[in-house]
């Protein structure tokens, strides 16, 4: 394959999986901001506190999203150590996108529901871009490529096997 059709390639997987990612994280950001939202106007808790909640929430529904949508192809053998990073990078991301709302509330004293559903909005977006770099380069590897070469020539055996044609059946058994 040239140097530029590999490349075709890398940017079609790529795209695929920004894709996926964006369609679980906007499935996340609805249930974020809904949580965030609920849990605002029904309770007293603080609003930094009720982001808190709600990025907790979008977490535990992202992971299965990613694990068993967006990344369902990669390496599956180390779930603990798979679950231990994502919560470590979720818990990094959180603190970015509430520490943007949490500076728009506490020192800026913008706490309208407007403004905190904007900063909120914001801060997603922010920690978004962290939590994509983190996901793919460190929770949810590619397999190595040794396997996924194994793997495609195991296809391509197959494949030449299938295509083959069926020596019986061809007409040069019984000549002599």
């Amino acid at each position: 394959m040239s140097e530029r059709g590999a490349l075709r390639v890398r940017l079609n997987r790529l795209a695929r999986e920004v894709a996926k990612f964006g369609a679980v994280g906007a499935m996340g950001l609805l249930v974020n901001m809904a949580a965030f939202n609920l849990l605002r106007h029904t309770t007293d808790i603080p609003v930094v506190r009720c982001s808190l909640l709600a990025t907790l929430i979008a977490i535990l529904f992202n992971y299965v999203g990613f694990r068993y949508f967006t990344y369902r192809d990669r390496d599956k053998s180390g779930r603990t150590k798979e679950l231990t990073l994502f919560l470590l990078f979720s818990a990094v991301g959180a603190v970015i996108e509430n520490g943007v709302l949490y500076t728009a509330t506490y020192g800026f004293d913008w706490d309208s529901p407007l403004q905190s559903n904007f900063f909120k909005f914001f801060g997603i977006g922010v920690a978004t871009l962290f939590r994509f770099w983190s996901y793919r380069t460190w929770v949810f590897r590619a397999l190595p490529a040794r396997e996924a070469v194994q793997t495609a020539e195991s296809f391509l055996e197959q494949r030449r096997a299938e295509e083959q044609p069926d020596r019986v059946g061809s007409g040069r058994v019984g000549r002599g």
